[in-house]
Order: structure tokens, then C-alpha cells, then sequence
């Protein structure tokens, strides 16, 4: 089966400033009719009926929801989740961030796919670990996976007090790092690439770009009040 995988720019949308312009949150303040516009262009651009996008109320969590047909209708956002998986060719999975580290997760052998909202929070209390159960109960084989760790804000950018660095390498070892400033930091992409190497996923794919330095990006903490873009995979039906 052929996973496909797409992440989002903030160019070519229908939003205007500060969430210009290609915005797919529905969360932080932006038109709604800019914001269903956008998203269903990114449904047309994909292929996909806009149905067949499923997206999360993320909430900095480690729950992990199954779409599908067993799962909740992927037509609704799934409620007070960060991770959703299917095993329905043609549904795609979807998450949305602006700083935090998208993942995206796909067993190519089973069809099993994942999109994981992993922030600070989130990847420190094992939302990804969450996600990797959720895939093994619909018949994903870790061993087989490949993940891409998407666009996040970089260490050399995210700059915490010393007390917080210490507190998610504690949980998230690999991911406590000096920021370009000489402070504590955090990379969490670090810290994710070993958690997922220590669990068995030997195919791990990084996207360098950081959020915070990339202006066709989204970031939160460069801009506050600002747009999301998305990450999605599916598998093709």
C-alpha cells in the first residue's frame, strides 16, 4: 500500500492577517469562512473529500483515537485527542500546529496510519508511545513503520527555564539542548527521534525546518497570535 504524507506552508490561502494566509486551525481566532475555504482547498489539492480529512480538538494530551470504521465519525473533530489513527484507505489523518512537532506515522503493510500532535507537554507525558499502542491494535508492526518528525521550532530557537529542560529530558531523554543563546533548551525532535528508535521504528525521516525561523511557517512563539498549518497522511484507497 502506498502512505501519502503532506505538510502545509502558510502561503496560498484565504486569511487574512496576522493568519495569512493558507490558516487550517479553527481555534485561534481566524474567519471561519477563511478557515473552511482553506481547508477545502487543501482537500481538493490532496484529492480527498473533505470528509475524508479527520482532524482533533488537540489539547496537549496523550490520548490516541482510532477513525474509521471503528472509530468516531471522521467528519467531526475527535474530541480531546493528539493523536488520531486509521486503517481506512482514503481517510487521512490530520494535525495541526504552529511550533509544536507534527509526527506522522505509517505501516505501509497493514495500512495503518497516524498523525501525533506532540508538544512539549504532549511528548513529555508519551503521546507518541500512545499513538504507537493505538496502531498495534489495529495491526501495525513497529518494526515495520516509517515516521516523519515535520517542520517544529528548532533547539537552537526554544529557549525554557533550566527546571523545565531538566524535567522533559527526565521523561523525553535526548531532548534537553542549549539554545543558540548559550540557555537551556529543548529539542524536541531529538527527543522524539530516540523514543521512537528505542521503540523499534528503524525508518525515521526529519524535516529541518524550524518554525520559528522559516516566515512561510507558522509559529506561535515568533508571532503569538497566528495561523496553523497541517500535517496529513493517509493511505491511498
Amino acid at each position: 500500500m502506498r502512505i501519502r504524507r503532506v505538510v502545509t506552508t502558510r502561503a496560498g490561502g484565504a486569511s487574512r492577517p496576522p493568519y495569512d494566509s493558507f490558516n487550517l486551525g479553527d481555534h485561534v481566532g481566524d474567519d471561519p469562512a477563511a478557515v473552511t475555504a482553506n481547508r477545502a482547498r487543501l482537500a481538493a489539492e490532496l484529492g480527498l473529500p473533505e470528509r475524508r480529512i479527520a482532524w482533533m480538538e488537540q489539547v496537549h494530551g496523550r490520548t490516541a483515537t482510532i477513525v474509521g470504521p471503528v472509530g468516531p465519525d471522521p467528519a467531526r473533530p475527535a474530541e480531546a485527542t493528539d493523536a488520531l489513527v486509521s486503517a481506512t484507505p482514503g481517510l487521512a489523518v490530520a494535525v495541526l500546529v504552529a511550533d509544536c512537532v507534527p509526527v506522522l506515522l505509517g505501516d505501509p503493510e497493514a495500512g495503518v496510519v497516524a498523525a501525533v500532535h506532540a508538544g512539549r507537554v504532549g511528548a513529555r507525558v508519551g503521546v507518541v508511545p500512545a499513538a504507537l499502542a493505538a496502531m498495534r491494535s489495529v495491526g501495525a508492526d513497529v518494526s515495520r513503520l516509517e515516521a516523519l518528525l515535520g517542520p517544529a521550532i528548532c533547539g537552537d530557537c526554544y529557549e525554557v527555564p533550566a527546571a523545565m529542560a531538566d524535567d522533559v529530558e527526565a521523561h523525553l531523554p535526548g531532548a534537553a539542548c542549549r539554545s543558540r543563546a548559550g540557555t537551556p533548551g529543548l529539542d524536541l525532535r531529538a527527543g522524539l527521534w530516540r523514543q521512537l528508535a528505542d521503540a523499534g521504528v528503524a525508518r525515521i525521516g526529519v524535516d529541518p525546518r524550524c518554525t520559528a525561523e522559516d516566515e512561510t511557517l507558522f509559529s506561535y512563539r515568533r508571532d503569538g497570535t497566528t495561523g496553523r498549518l497541517a500535517a496529513v497522511t493517509w493511505v491511498e484507497a
